[in-house]
């Protein structure tokens, strides 16, 4: 079998890092590659040449293409190859990149397909909801489900809810003066720095009640790996979750971690759909996540834990990044 996961950013490193140790792997029964940006192959960053180092060590086999230039014929071609397609390339592509590349999935006819989809549970949330991109991953799995006879590819949606390093994104604000250094969301891993003369900020998004589910990246991960690997997981959307919290524990577990004087906030949706009106990009996503609707789910039917897979909650995940940042500071 062979697999190729589109991208090696924060997401794709964590995927390639949990399937590179998956038994299929090791044993040399399944081809390990990675689509990356020719660019980036021959004139690499000292960041992307570090990801590169890292692609060697894991026996992962580069793959040039350009996923925003090539055309649905052109990126068929670089897939058809493979039997399974993971999708881990999304924060900054032009509207319309993944259709682009669910159409060439489809039409390079792989076996099997985890497509970006690792958020929310769009189905719940609908269309209409003032994000694009929300509309463009329910064009997706129609595409999907509408498969007709044929040859079919086999598909699974990942919903993971929020990864969990986003609650602490100073430009989210949910979590505010506490500093991620090397964000999940780039190059790095994410490291919680407390800064003395910050005040610690928690912002509850509709209610103090209201929950979102969220999930470390380096669980989805090891999750997506077993999902890739599990043929009975196929034509279906599974659901993650490292814990389903509300903003008033949120509120608690920061206090407690990081032992600072704390500052609450609420944003109501109202304040919010204010906001909205006068573009703010950010607050459309603010108000996606006080309105509730399909951005939590219960832990208790989550894809890991009915298979008893341990994974992080924030709490654990908190001090987990705040022991690091001791550590290279002491």
């Amino acid at each position: 079998m062979s697999i190729l996961v589109l991208g090696a950013g924060e997401l794709g490193l964590s995927v390639l890092r949990a399937l590179s140790q998956h038994h299929l792997i090791q044993s040399h029964r399944t081809h390990l590659s990675v689509l990356l940006r020719p660019s980036s192959l021959s004139s690499p960053t000292a960041s992307q040449a570090r990801v590169h180092d890292e692609l060697r060590r894991l026996n992962v086999s580069p793959i040039p293409g350009d996923i925003v230039t090539s055309t649905v014929s052109e990126l068929s071609s670089s897939i058809k190859p493979f039997d399974v397609v993971i999708g881990c390339m999304g924060f900054g592509c032009p509207a319309g990149t993944q259709v682009k590349i669910a159409r060439a999935v489809l039409e390079a006819g792989v076996k099997r397909y985890i497509p970006w989809q690792f958020g929310i549970d769009y189905d719940v949330v609908g269309r209409g909801s003032g994000m694009e991109l929300f509309d463009e991953q329910l064009d997706i799995r129609d595409l999907l489900r509408g498969q007709k006879g044929g040859r079919r590819t086999g598909w699974t949606v990942i919903s993971t809810g929020m990864f969990m390093s986003f609650l602490f994104e100073e430009a989210f604000g949910v979590v505010t003066g506490l500093h991620l250094s090397g964000s999940e969301h780039g190059d790095g891993e994410g490291e919680v720095e407390v800064q003395d003369d910050a005040e610690v900020m928690v912002h509850a998004l509709g209610s103090w009640d209201s929950a979102v589910t969220v999930t470390a990246v380096e669980d989805i991960g090891r999750i997506t790996a077993e999902v890739a690997m599990d043929i009975n997981v196929e034509d279906k959307v599974v659901y993650t979750a490292g814990e389903t919290i509300s903003y008033a524990r949120l509120a608690n577990v920061v206090d407690a971690v990081t032992e600072k004087t704390l500052a609450r906030e609420l944003y109501t949706t109202e304040e919010l759909g204010r906001k909205v009106k006068e573009g703010s990009m950010m607050d459309k996503y603010r108000l996606v996540f006080a309105k509730g609707k399909g951005v939590s789910w219960s832990k208790e039917e989550s894809w890991n834990e009915r298979r008893g897979m341990q994974v992080e909650d924030v709490r654990t995940w908190l001090e987990r990044r705040l022991g690091e940042h001791m550590d290279s500071v002491g």
